[in-house]
């Protein structure tokens, strides 16, 4: 046991959130569990309760925010670097599975409180903090309405990816990479049309300048 007097809230719930979840696949989302991952770092109770007083949407906030950071260590920017978009998105997802798989089942209790009504804003705060933080590792840059759709169609993609990685029980859940595969193999597919498209849309005729040009034309 350690002594960790002197963390601030902020560490304290970057330091329980993986304890949290191991024992929230037994005791749930909630104070038990809370009460033993402060047990094993040394954490005060009353302490740990504060760090934690939004409850077990504070649990689950932290815990995920703790996946992106394991996401994040498994591929450093000069691992992703040699990549194209594709395999960048494809490993980051997949690195982020892998670090929620030794608790897969906090990860279901986790998505059934999320998916309580009154929480519903929560989880897609949280679902879009995830997918916004994929994409920026991936290097997108975008600004325009390409920033909203890239990261709307891949929480659409992780949604669907965790639903089959919950019950995926094949050799290093092949099944779900390969349905990842299969998901990311379109989002790219209609990445590149909608260039293609917008390209095309540059020099199609305007409605709006032919009449400008009756209205004031070049002399």
């Amino acid at each position: 046991m350690t002594e960790h007097s002197d963390l601030t809230l902020d560490e304290v719930r970057a330091l329980l959130a993986p304890d949290i979840a191991a024992n929230a696949a037994f005791d749930g989302w909630g104070a038990e569990a809370l009460r033993y991952a402060a047990d094993a770092h040394g954490i005060d109770h009353d302490i740990a309760s504060l760090a934690f007083q939004g409850g077990a949407t504070a649990m689950i906030d932290a815990w995920f925010e703790s996946i992106d950071r394991d996401m994040d260590a498994a591929l450093p920017a000069e691992a992703l670097a040699s990549m194209k978009i594709r395999e960048r998105i494809t490993r980051l997802v997949e690195a982020r599975l892998a670090a929620a798989a030794p608790n897969r089942e906090a990860l279901r209790r986790a998505i059934a409180i999320l998916a309580q009504p009154q929480h519903l804003a929560l989880a897609a705060r949280l679902g879009w903090r995830t997918v916004d933080r994929i994409w920026r590792r991936a290097g997108d840059t975008a600004t325009d309405y390409n920033h909203y759709s890239k990261r709307t169609i891949l929480l659409g993609v992780y949604g669907a990816t965790i639903t089959v990685f919950l019950d995926d029980e094949s050799e290093d859940w092949a099944d779900t990479r390969a349905f990842l595969g299969r998901r990311i193999e379109g989002v790219m597919r209609f990445e590149k049309a909608k260039a293609g498209f917008t390209k095309r849309a540059l020099y199609r005729p305007s409605l709006s300048r032919f009449v400008g040009r009756l209205r004031y034309p070049v002399v």
